[in-house]
């Protein structure tokens, strides 16, 4: 696959009607592809009972963001809260692996994850005001672009504009949960390649490793690892990027070398300790933030670096996340 060109200055995203963006998907994925995802959010988006990983999807009660944020302003933890949301931090994470290639050693990964950009602007803000000052080879986007489940797109596609902006390099993406297949023409014509049930090479010097990234295996299961995978020599190096790290049974299984997701929010709302209330995910709790393995596959989850539901964050500070990759014998 060919990555598409980076350039610094972009236009700004434009709005696209119904039919366009059906006729955009269709030859992007083709007709069978883009019907089927279509279709799919069309009858599941929003939904709080029964599709998906999860039988309740909190995310999708209107009611318990009210509740929530009632809560803690009764107890006069929401402000807290909200300033702790805003204290995005930079943290590094080494990935040691003898089946790297040695022209790969040092090579440097930059992963933003859930930054839900519509409803966290000054977020936007200091994660644009870190990411000009790092140095790194290529940028992964781990989904939950747009602040509520479903509705409009204009407002996080403008954020999505101006944070591309500034990024440096190739970029690739895939959705979340949070994200609709709509979004996919502009993301893509804003520079950012995603993966949709799709790999790329990565090479530098004379050698390669691949780059694989699926769609929202979460809540409209439409992942398809198999076809991710089909390309890539089994004794060849590889990532897959992916939204949920729920997946990563199946990730481990295909023979990936690493597995770099989110979704988790690390808890978002964590016990003294950084306990989280809930991961919303089926996994490990082990798995549910931070750098983990699983047999042979290294695996990492970030904590995010927006917030979802109410904007506020407890004992579990929002990240983006440079990955250090480093060979070893």
């Amino acid at each position: 696959m060919n990555i598409l060109p980076m350039q610094k200055q972009r236009v700004a995203p434009q709005t696209m009607g119904d039919d366009e963006i059906r006729s955009v998907l269709e030859q992007r994925l083709g007709r069978v592809h883009a019907q089927q995802r279509l279709g799919i959010e069309s009858e599941h988006e929003a939904q709080i009972f029964g599709q998906g990983l999860n039988f309740f999807h909190f995310e999708n009660l209107t009611a318990s963001h009210v509740l929530i944020r009632a809560f803690l302003m009764a107890t006069g933890l929401y402000w807290r809260g909200l300033n702790n949301a805003k204290k995005v931090r930079v943290t590094h994470n080494i990935i040691r692996s003898p089946r790297l290639p040695t022209s790969f050693q040092g090579y440097t990964m930059l992963q933003i994850s859930d930054p839900h950009v519509d409803m966290n602007l000054e977020v936007m803000q200091q994660i644009e005001s870190l990411v000009d000052r790092l140095h790194y080879d290529v940028c992964v986007l781990t989904g939950d672009y747009r602040g509520r489940t479903f509705g409009p797109i204009d407002a996080t596609l403008k954020g999505m504009a101006h944070l591309r902006d500034t990024l440096r390099g190739p970029v690739y993406g895939v959705l979340g949960n949070h994200d609709t297949i709509a979004m996919v023409p502009t993301l893509e014509a804003l520079g950012i390649r995603m993966l949709l049930n799709e790999e790329d090479t990565l090479e530098r010097g004379h050698q390669r490793i691949h780059l694989a990234g699926i769609d929202d295996a979460h809540f409209y299961q439409v992942d398809n690892i198999e076809k991710a995978a089909a390309g890539i020599p089994h004794n060849e190096f590889s990532m897959l990027i992916s939204h949920t790290p729920e997946i990563y049974r199946h990730a481990a299984h295909a023979g990936f070398d690493v597995l770099i997701s989110g979704h988790t929010h690390g808890g978002q709302i964590c016990l003294p300790g950084g306990i989280p209330l809930t991961l919303d995910s089926n996994l490990p709790r082990r798995m549910g933030a931070g750098a983990w393995t699983y047999q042979d596959m290294i695996g990492y989850t970030s904590r995010g670096a927006g917030s979802s539901v109410v904007p506020v964050r407890f004992n579990c500070p929002p990240e983006i996340t440079l990955h250090h990759f480093h060979c070893s014998g």
